[in-house]
């Protein structure tokens, strides 16, 4: 399978003022959509980028470390972060109903207000 680079755009929920986050990553054409969401994500948080109010549902996050990630408002509605590295995140605000939070260390992290539903 051949990989190559393409620019992705991660989105922002309507209500948020904030801009798209725009990054490269390395996949095949062919990757699913939730992998190469993931793959988005990691490449920002990298960057230090704020994902407050990123819209992430059905990103596959498996086994990311997004320790400290500013993540509040954002939409994880379906994400797969079974054994992601979050301590310390700030999830306030954030919808994570149907996330997948096996084996996911939360250590620390801001749930205020989180719908985990």
């Amino acid at each position: 399978m051949t990989t190559e680079k393409q620019t992705y755009t991660i989105r922002r929920l309507s209500r948020s003022s904030l801009p798209p986050i725009t990054v490269e990553i390395e996949c095949a054409a062919t990757t699913p959509e939730g992998v190469k969401l993931g793959l988005a994500v990691r490449v920002a948080f990298g960057q230090k980028a704020d994902l407050r109010d990123a819209d992430l549902a059905g990103a596959n996050l498996t086994g990311a470390n997004l320790a400290d990630a500013y993540l509040a408002g954002a939409y994880l509605a379906g994400a797969d972060l079974t054994r992601a590295y979050l301590a310390g995140a700030d999830l306030n605000l954030a919808n994570l109903a149907s996330a997948y939070l096996a084996g996911a260390d939360l250590a620390g992290a801001n749930l205020t207000g989180a719908n985990l539903a």
